[in-house]
């Protein structure tokens, strides 16, 4: 198991419960989320900047 610190760039959503929703979805693509932290907005861009801890598994790790 490798653990990675990640920084994404999530759209704005209009409700907070989809905005949840999408930083998972995002985190998932990426690894196994330990945790993670909304760390900036930029309503002018509508972008939220999320940094986070996801493990992933080796292919030797699997088995």
């Amino acid at each position: 198991m490798t653990t990675h610190f990640i920084t994404a760039e999530i759209d704005l959503q209009e409700s907070p419960a989809k905005l949840h929703q999408e930083i998972i979805a995002e985190l998932e693509n990426r690894g196994e989320p330990l945790r993670w932290a909304v760390t900036n907005v930029d309503v002018k861009e509508q972008k939220a900047t999320v940094e986070a801890i996801v493990t992933t598994t080796t292919e030797s790790e699997k088995v």
